[in-house]
């Protein structure tokens, strides 16, 4: 796995799982109060440990200069040799070699002065005096006696590097004049102190973030258990599994929320029921109504026939009423067989008698059967297909009817312009777009333009003796053969419906081989996919 990879998939753990989101928040603010709280405590002590040391330096540092002050100002030693040997042995008594104290010694004299004697002067071994810098020694010469200190850095035999202390002092030596005392103390040992404080603070610190972490692991998969199994059981009602409850026990809020779940879907249940029960008489009644209107519309039909074909007999005014009559009733019996129709789909008896069929045969079909409508309204007809058979697996009776709707539909509300079909095919798919130039639909119109019964300008004379029927009767044939029905439109510009269907049963398509909107249409309108 790539680090991309795992950050995509850490991400995706992230996104998807509420657990580990309140895991990792709870981990990272605790570990930067970890790490406030830590820096805290190991400056504390550190400052702690180095002022502690500080006093103890000072203490031991002002103790030597007066004892080493006290020793030359009591001396009665004159001579040059004896003044030497007395200054070489307060290096041994001042200096200590212990590995967790050291204190190393430099007697410097003081430049700038003219005096009967110059001593040498004396260094501890493995002393190096650069490490005393000339500031330094300035500042201890205008110290008047007053102690000094300043902290440095100390090179040790091995190469390593201390923190040290170096404390500064002027003594005053008979007939030699002013030198300045000078200690130097390795604070390794406070160090290491310090240093095991800090590993500390640092291992307790993991631990503890990892203490916290599983801890608030298992804190929140108490707490995020009861919601995994609330939205698992919601994910089963949505399937259709009214029977599943959540679990209740106990007094808390969780207890409450599973108690108001299951009394929301308890009403839920009872609703869609109730809607089930209300559908079913619905279609049943559809149904039945419609089979019992069958005989009685032939009856009048057979009436109204015999009736229409004595029509010039009769007077112009019951003349006039025959022919209305016969034009209702046509329109009665289309009617009906849409109620039947739509009746069949909403108890899911409609099969697809499908068969390998030209598409192109199928279109031409259909306008052959509408050219006399639109031949009335003043709508010329143009045909774009490919050239060759248009092979595609369907019900030719439906996507005939379909066709015909799409475009009674286009002639019904093209006002007398032209309608343009296109037939296109790709290796996965076939379709059919039906486009006018006519009046157009808004957006809340395209909305609604599959529902049944539903007219867009219901105060518009209707021409065509449509049912309102027909284009939710085509959707659900599109729906039979797996097929997506599709419309755009803009006011002013006309409408496209395309029917896109897949070339052969079970094969899936995910793109239309004809554009939509279509060619020369603005893109900027009303488009409804089902």
């Amino acid at each position: 796995m790539t680090i991309r990879g795992a950050i995509n998939w850490a991400l995706g753990l992230f996104r998807r799982f509420l657990q580990v989101r309140a895991v990792f928040s709870t981990v990272v603010f605790s570990g930067i109060a970890l790490l406030i709280i830590g820096g805290f405590l190991s400056y504390s002590i550190g400052n702690g440990l180095y002022e502690t040391r500080l006093k103890q330096v000072l203490n031991e540092s002002a103790t030597g200069v007066v004892e080493v002050q006290n020793t030359f100002s009591a001396t009665t030693v004159a001579e040059e040799v004896e003044l030497q040997t007395m200054l070489n042995s307060v290096v041994p008594k001042l200096e200590s070699t212990d590995t967790n104290d050291t204190r190393q010694v430099a007697i410097l004299r003081t430049p700038g002065q003219i005096n009967d004697l110059v001593l040498q002067s004396p260094i501890s071994t493995d002393l190096d005096v650069n490490l005393i810098s000339d500031d330094f020694k300035d500042e201890v010469r205008s110290s008047q006696g007053r102690l000094t200190y300043q902290s440095i850095p100390v090179s040790t035999i091995d190469g390593a590097t201390h923190p040290g202390v170096v404390v500064g002092a002027q003594i005053q030596i008979p007939r030699a004049g002013a030198y300045e005392l000078y200690l130097i103390f390795d604070l390794q040992s406070e160090q290491d102190t310090l240093d095991f404080v800090q590993r500390t603070l640092v291992f307790a610190g993991v631990f503890l973030l990892f203490m916290i972490g599983l801890i608030t692991y298992f804190v929140t998969n108490w707490l995020v258990k009861p919601v995994q199994i609330a939205a698992q059981v919601s994910e089963e009602i949505s399937e259709g599994n009214l029977e599943r409850r959540l679990p209740e026990r106990g007094e808390d809020v969780i207890a409450v929320l599973g108690h108001s779940f299951n009394k929301m879907t308890d009403s839920l249940q009872m609703q869609i029921t109730k809607l089930a029960s209300v559908s079913k008489m619905q279609q049943r009644f559809v149904s039945d109504v419609s089979h019992e209107l069958r005989t009685p519309l032939t009856t009048i039909k057979l009436a109204g026939e015999v009736i229409f074909a004595s029509r010039e007999k009769l007077e112009p005014a019951a003349k006039r009423s025959a022919e209305l009559m016969h034009d209702q009733i046509d329109r009665f019996q289309v009617l009906l067989n849409d109620l039947l129709e739509i009746s069949r789909y909403d108890a899911g008896a409609v099969e697809a008698d499908l068969e390998v069929q030209d598409l192109n045969g199928v279109v031409g079909m259909a306008i052959a059967g509408i050219e006399p409508l639109a031949a009335s309204k003043g709508s010329a007809i143009t045909i774009e297909i490919p050239s060759g058979e248009v092979d595609v697996e369907i019900d030719g009776r439906r996507i005939e009817r379909l066709l015909r709707n799409l475009l009674a539909n286009a002639i019904e509300h093209g006002e007398g312009k032209q309608i343009d079909v296109a037939v296109g095919m790709n290796e996965t798919a076939v379709a059919v777009s039906v486009t006018d130039h006519g009046i157009g639909m808004t957006r809340t119109e395209v909305d609604r333009v599959f529902d049944r019964f539903w007219r867009a300008d219901p105060a518009r004379k209707r021409t065509t003796g449509g049912t309102g029927l027909g284009l939710a009767i085509s959707l659900e044939d599109t729906n039979l053969h797996n097929g997506w029905l599709q419309v755009w439109a803009k006011p002013g510009e006309g409408a496209c419906f395309r029917l896109t269907l897949p070339r052969r049963k079970g094969t899936v398509f995910t793109q239309s081989p004809l554009p939509l909107p279509p060619k020369g249409k603005g893109k900027k309108a009303a488009v409804k996919n089902v």
